[in-house]
């Protein structure tokens, strides 16, 4: 599924955006659509490419590229994200909102973005080190997540309270990948 190309002028302010940052209540997380425009805009803040072919949106260890996965859920199906070119490859025609956490109101989220440990990407480190790294990634991305939503108006808000089993079931996550948490998104 192609994504248009992110936004990366005008809108509102970093200072801005870092003022109104903030976690939408579980409660009431509305179950408003997101245009495709704006979900191209969250991923590309989350891993995208923004200096030439190895230059990323995000802090990766040694310049490597993300070794944090991000599949992204929503009533289509299931996705992966892929910032090399920008786009997302369909997983499955699953719609698993409802099942990957342990919150019931994460299936009234337009999507949901689950950030997945690449175990293939990190053997060059110990196991503790590339679980670290993997931590300090997700940190990283979902809080560029938090800023774009801020920006533009988009609804969020961070899960671990995960079911890891589920998500490496439905996915079918090579052995070793490790889901480490969710960033739902709505409007």
């Amino acid at each position: 599924m192609s994504l248009p190309s992110p936004q990366t002028q005008d809108g509102m302010s970093l200072f801005e955006s870092l003022k109104k940052r903030s976690s939408t209540p579980g409660g009431g997380f509305p179950a408003g659509a997101i245009s495709d425009e704006e979900l191209s805009n969250i991923l590309w803040a989350a891993s995208g490419l923004n200096r030439g072919k190895t230059g990323w949106t995000v802090p990766m260890v040694k310049g490597k590229a993300p070794y944090v996965r991000i599949y992204v859920t929503g009533e289509k199906g299931t996705f992966l994200y892929e910032w090399e070119g920008h786009y997302l490859r369909e997983i499955n025609n699953q719609d698993l909102r409802g099942d990957i956490a342990m919150q019931n109101f994460t299936k009234r989220a337009a999507y949901s973005l689950i950030f997945v440990s690449d175990s293939e990407a990190l053997t060059d480190f110990s196991p503790d080190q590339a679980n670290d790294f993997s931590q300090i990634a997700v940190g990283a991305m979902s809080q560029n997540v938090y800023l774009a939503a801020t920006a533009l108006k988009l609804n969020v808000r961070y899960i671990h309270s995960i079911k890891p089993d589920v998500i490496s079931q439905q996915l079918q996550l090579p052995e070793n990948s490790k889901p480490i948490g969710i960033v739902l998104l709505g409007k």
